[in-house]
């Protein structure tokens, strides 16, 4: 397994993020109604501020379900309920999505290092779902897209045994400034840098430049499949894997219902899946994510992490949403370290 750089044992926190906060608002609607808006259905959409607000009002009359969202967040949060002490970074609204998003993030154990704009709204994920059990999103990413240098804390940054970003917040040039200072800040200081390359669609886009940032600045690269082999060139996951691992210290591509692949060095650790009923799965990528660097901190060979994550990340599928359903805390209590 990767070696926790140097100090690393002096750190006020063991995981820390930087991602977009995204409030998720869960709402059940019929079919005829998601018609009306003229969207696909299962599809990922970007929205406007006022697209947003026409939507949030024409199903008003309609129960609304909130909960913290946002693929770093996911992780950070996850980490926390394994027993890590984490932080999260990010910008959030002057709104009451944002108090929402600030108080159930501390609420769950970990420290809320939100910023808060006051013109653009906490960004949103309005989940749309049928009768089917069918889900549709739009986004709106709103006060996330603010975050600069002014909002970090240097000398807090620098108390992190690892740093996990995620790929969305360095395809756009004024984040990426941002995330690549923090970045440096954190490996200076002795901090594993954990990347979750986010999206085959993003990648293709931006290729060249986040096989740059890779080889020179990350330690840990998560991947599924797809965006393995988006990213890599290479025709299957396995190759993927070795590619990508040319580039970091360790490299993972989850294989969904095959289970996932993990390389360091020259040595490929094959995790099985951890089979469950699956109810939804959003999400359990993020808490995949969650169980291996939860695993590094507290120095698990890469077989037994894997092992943790893909049964932690199994238990989000089993869930309603894409955070752990609290039935299922229990479940995971033996692997908390802290």
């Amino acid at each position: 397994m990767p070696k926790l750089k140097k100090n690393s044992s002096k750190k006020q926190w063991d995981i820390m993020g930087i991602g977009s906060p995204l409030l998720d608002v869960v709402i059940n609607i019929e079919e005829e109604m998601l018609k009306k808006l003229k969207i696909k259905k299962g599809s990922m959409t970007l929205i406007s501020k006022e697209e947003s607000q026409k939507i949030l009002k024409k199903f008003s009359h309609l129960t609304q379900t909130l909960a913290l969202g946002g693929s770093a967040s996911n992780t950070i949060l996850g980490a926390s309920l394994l027993g890590s002490r984490t932080a999260f970074w990010g910008v959030v609204g002057k709104d009451e999505f944002g108090k929402t998003y600030h108080a159930e993030m501390e609420k769950e154990g970990t420290t809320a290092r939100l910023a808060w704009h006051t013109k653009d709204q906490t960004g949103h994920v309005l989940i749309l779902i049928t009768p089917d059990g069918e889900r549709t999103m739009l986004s709106h990413l709103g006060a996330s897209l603010n975050f600069t240098k002014s909002h970090l804390n240097e000398a807090e940054i620098a108390k992190s045994k690892i740093l996990h970003i995620e790929a969305y917040q360095l395809a756009r040039q004024a984040l990426r400034k941002t995330v690549l200072h923090a970045v440096e800040i954190a490996s200076e200081n002795g901090a594993l840098i954990s990347l979750d390359l986010s999206s085959a669609v993003l990648i293709n886009q931006n290729k060249k430049l986040f096989r740059k940032i890779v080889r020179e600045h990350i330690d840990i690269v998560f991947a599924n499949e797809e965006e393995a082999v988006e990213f890599s060139g290479e025709k299957d996951s396995l190759q993927a894997l070795h590619k990508i691992a040319e580039s970091c210290q360790v490299a993972i591509v989850k294989l969904g219902g095959k289970g996932s692949l993990i390389k360091k060095g020259g040595k490929v650790f094959k995790i099985a899946p951890h089979r469950v009923k699956m109810v939804n799965t959003n999400g359990a990528g993020d808490m995949y994510a969650a169980g291996i660097l939860h695993g590094l901190v507290n120095k698990l060979d890469l077989q037994e992490a894997g092992k943790m994550a893909s049964h932690v990340s199994a238990l989000v599928v089993a869930s309603a949403s894409a955070r752990l359903d609290k039935k299922h805390f229990g479940k995971i209590r033996k692997y908390r370290k802290r």
